[in-house]
């Protein structure tokens, strides 16, 4: 069987260096009825918006076979599992707590303390309650106070028992896909839309770490961001300067503000009426501290010039792609973290999510991936290239510890190291679940 390696003086080869597997709770939870909606449960039931027509009403019934789920997590030899919460779970609509929904979670993180297992908690991964978007959604900014008071409620009913929190799961997926593009819940089109959601997203973020950091003090608490590598089509000058304005549009245009308290220039180069309204003090508060930024990879990006001084993105091709169309690039992957390492005074990072869907069979009770394996081995070896050019990153984890629902590609995409057969809801490590347990139990010091 292919295997995980690492240089043998790799510094993610020592106990202190954190590996984890991934998860969101719309993607695995099911349990609906035990839930309120949220914007994909709308989405999910619009025609067309689905791939192969399907929701997360059962998805892999995590709510329902969570222990054995810790079983399966714990027997890889994990140091971490990061999960997310759905906000429809543990709050009510009028704003009380839904003691039930708390006590899932309450139940789920005692049992991964038990087996030495570190909690990684996100906060938001993509599923708003349906009524807040009612009422606006990422484009009313009460949405950003109402995201502080759940963010409240959550924090002081699991504490410290949270080794991490994260306010966001990849703000530009909510923005930009949910909000400019339309093609994620909650399914709305227009520059402006995005721009704003960015906004009140960011403001969000700002708002719930004063929460967490008077309720959990001694939690890691920070920000989960995704990135794509930005690569000129050409050499020519008006393809190197898409480049960086998809940089500053797609990238920079989270993590600066956090950072810096300013949004990118690119900002100046759309109208004026799509730039967000700003309040006065706004970027003071989306600048708070953070204790890590989690950084989700996957690809590069290409962009060109579109001839009218804005840029367009390039469409991948060739042979060297994953099952969702996807170049596999870990040069790329280095790039990025030494590029932000120079470009940013960084908090420590972790790499939060990583990983490949790939057209997986189960045969004779065996899922033999072998693209999963070596786009694991390529990319952990990429992160261990940017750590020895100076870049601090404490840990990595695996996307995703099982297959589940791909949003709008529904369940037609694996990405597990996990295989689940959604009819019988058994799951079966991978060969890649394998190899990745072997790399960890095979570390030396």
């Amino acid at each position: 069987m292919p295997t995980i390696s690492l240089p043998d003086e790799s510094a993610m080869l020592r106990r202190d260096f954190i590996y984890g597997v991934a998860t969101s709770s719309f993607q695995i939870e099911g349990a609906i009825d035990t839930r309120i909606p949220c914007i994909w449960d709308t989405f999910c039931a619009q025609p067309n918006t689905i791939a192969d027509n399907t929701n997360g009403d059962v998805a892999c019934e995590h709510v329902k076979l969570w222990q054995q789920d810790v079983e399966m997590i714990a027997g890889l030899g994990v140091d971490a599992y990061r999960l997310s919460i759905a906000w429809g779970r543990v709050m009510n609509e009028d704003g009380s707590v839904n003691k039930q929904g708390l006590a899932f979670y309450q139940n789920l993180t005692a049992a991964l303390n038990a087996k030495g297992i570190k909690v990684f908690v996100t906060l938001y991964h993509w599923d708003l309650p349906q009524y807040l978007e009612d009422q606006g959604g990422w484009l009313n900014r009460d949405t950003a106070h109402a995201f502080a008071q759940y963010a409240d409620a959550v924090s002081k009913a699991l504490g410290e028992d949270v080794y991490s929190y994260a306010t966001l799961n990849e703000p530009f997926c909510s923005a930009y896909l949910g909000y400019e593009e339309g093609i994620h819940a909650p399914g709305k089109v227009g520059q402006a839309y995005g721009r704003q959601a960015a906004h009140h997203l960011l403001l969000a973020h700002g708002l719930a770490m004063k929460v967490l950091r008077k309720n959990v003090p001694n939690s890691m608490c920070g920000i989960v961001l995704n990135f794509s590598t930005a690569y000129s089509a050409t050499d020519s000058q008006e393809d190197i300067d898409a480049a960086r304005m998809g940089d500053e549009y797609h990238n920079h245009w989270y993590i600066q503000p956090l950072l810096e308290g300013t949004y990118p220039n690119v900002m100046a180069q759309i109208s004026a009426d799509a730039q967000p309204h700003i309040a006065q003090g706004d970027m003071d508060i989306i600048a708070q501290k953070n204790d890590f930024i989690g950084v989700n990879y996957y690809t590069r990006a290409v962009y060109k010039s579109d001839g009218q001084g804005w840029f367009e993105q390039v469409p991948p091709y060739g042979e060297d792609l994953t099952a969702m169309g996807w170049e596999i690039v870990p040069l790329a992957f280095t790039k990025l973290l030494v590029e932000l390492h120079e470009r940013y005074d960084l908090p420590p990072m972790y790499i939060t999510e990583n990983g490949a869907a790939f057209d997986d069979h189960l045969v004779d009770g065996e899922v033999v991936d072998k693209p999963r394996i070596d786009y694991f081995n390529s990319h952990l070896r990429a992160v261990n290239s940017a750590i020895e050019q100076g870049v601090d990153i404490r840990g990595y984890f695996a996307w995703s510890l099982m297959d589940n629902f791909e949003w709008a590609l529904g369940y037609s995409k694996r990405f597990g190291i996990v295989y689940v057969d959604y009819a019988s809801q058994k799951r079966t490590l991978k060969h890649s679940a394998l190899a990745y347990k072997a790399l960890l139990n095979n570390r030396l010091y």
